[in-house]
């Protein structure tokens, strides 16, 4: 890992390269800097939001099936609450870092700005590979993980939710954790549960499916109707394998999916809805491949090459930094949807836009998560459930309405959507600082 950036660094005047690959902390702080250049915000604001406002490390133990103690250590890195309780996800795997924690928190806070939902941004997680752990170990790390943190999140705090390795069952044990302290139910303090203990329907779904509703208006934007466009989908977990399922529905093409192990490519058209996510079933688009290979046209390829297919909309939703300098200039897609944190790198969106091809970040494309978490949070506080139904046109309404409020930015300032997304985000975030003021 590089190390952190001083306050006194100018990372904008960095070489960044793929030798040295950026974090996460880099490159939000890289885009941050980026965007104060499009606005008139103090410096001194600017210089708040490049640090988090707290970062908590903890140390949990825990008893193995086989009568052993093992140490993990967790974070959860706060970054900004001006606007509202701290939000974010908590992610199980053994690449976590303190920095990565602080970086994705920071795109947290672009993220809930860009969607004007009443929230900071926040992340977390624990260093440990969740496939080494069996069930029972693994809900008693998340209890003692939650008994750590437990002062420093709440339902008007800081609300947790699932990510990378987690997953509805944790937020359960979190919460159920939490209330047992507490000494009543809270649900609020967690969202992403599942719905018999107050988690919202639709959650699961809500970042594919906010991906597939703004790859839809980008295309109709760049006059792209959907039953003319190609799509390739790197990652068939949560986001991806729900993205693509809705846009083959509303009538685009899927001629690609990938999961760890590689990906599948059919000029014809891949029916996604006969594969099984990643989450319903690990390394099913392998299976697939193995089954259906020597089927037509449909031929196996690994990951990268999949970036680099000529197809009308590229979505990576897998892992960050997988669009980097070293293979920017390779990338035919037309136009490029992020459905994973942090996949294009800040030298490699250089060379997107200078070449034209269009990137809709992250902070927008995927926020249908932290946007259901936010219907999730309304009905867990009011103790009233939405039906599926009033939740899709809830998002809908949403995702809608923040695409175009990034697309007037687009269209006002002829800037990259990137650009605009943190110009929106920024505007929001600085007023909400200038208009509380600084506590002496």
């Amino acid at each position: 890992m590089a190390p952190e950036l001083t306050p006194d660094e100018s990372s904008t005047n960095r070489q960044v390269t793929d030798d040295e690959p950026e974090t996460a902390l880099e490159t939000a702080r890289l885009q941050l800097e980026r965007a104060a250049t499009h606005l008139d915000i103090g410096d001194s604001v600017i210089e708040r939001l490049k640090h988090p406002a707290k970062v908590h490390e903890v140390t949990i133990p825990l008893e193995r099936d086989d009568g052993s103690v093992d140490i993990y250590t967790g974070y959860r890195a706060q970054h900004d609450s001006v606007r509202g309780p701290y939000k974010g996800g908590l992610r199980y795997h053994p690449g976590v870092t303190r920095d990565e924690c602080v970086g994705l928190s920071m795109w947290m806070t672009w993220k809930c700005a860009v969607m004007d939902l009443p929230f900071g941004g926040a992340k977390g997680g624990v260093v440990v590979d969740p496939k080494s752990l069996s069930t029972d170990e693994t809900e008693r790390l998340t209890r003692r993980f939650m008994q750590e943190i437990r002062p420093v999140v709440g339902p008007t705090m800081d609300i947790p939710a699932p990510d990378m390795g987690t997953d509805p069952a944790t937020m359960a044990w979190l919460m159920d954790a939490y209330s047992m302290q507490e000494g009543e139910t809270i649900p609020g303090v967690v969202t992403g549960k599942p719905p018999v203990v107050g988690g919202s329907a639709g959650r699961e779904e809500a970042p594919g499916r906010s991906v597939a509703i703004v790859t839809r208006e980008t295309c109709q934007y760049y006059d792209c109707p959907l039953a003319d466009v190609t799509v390739a989908v790197q990652g068939f977990g949560s986001v991806g394998a729900n993205a693509a399922r809705l846009l083959e529905e509303w009538g685009a093409t899927v001629v690609a999916v990938s999961d760890v192990n590689g990906g599948v490519h059919d000029p014809d058209g891949i029916a996604v809805e006969t594969i099984p996510s990643h989450d319903e079933e690990p390394e099913a688009v392998t299976r697939y491949a193995e089954t259906a290979a020597g089927t037509g046209s449909l031929t196996r390829l690994s990951n990268a090459d999949l970036l680099e297919l000529d197809v009308d909309v590229l979505i990576p939703a897998a892992v960050g930094n997988v669009i980097t300098a070293d293979n920017a200039d390779a990338i035919e897609a037309d136009i490029v949807i992020e459905g994973a944190n942090g996949p294009t790198t800040f030298g490699a969106d250089a060379i997107l836009e200078e070449r034209g091809i269009p990137v809709i970040p992250d902070i927008l494309a995927n926020a249908g998560g932290v946007t259901v978490s936010y219907f999730e949070w309304l009905q867990d506080i009011n103790r009233r459930t939405w039906s599926l139904e009033r939740v899709h046109e809830e998002l809908e309404t949403e995702m809608v309405d923040a695409w175009n409020g990034l697309r007037e930015t687009v269209d006002e300032r002829d800037v990259s959507w990137r650009d605009a997304a943190y110009i929106v985000a920024l505007s929001r975030v600085a007023a909400a600082h200038d208009a509380r003021g600084l506590w002496p």
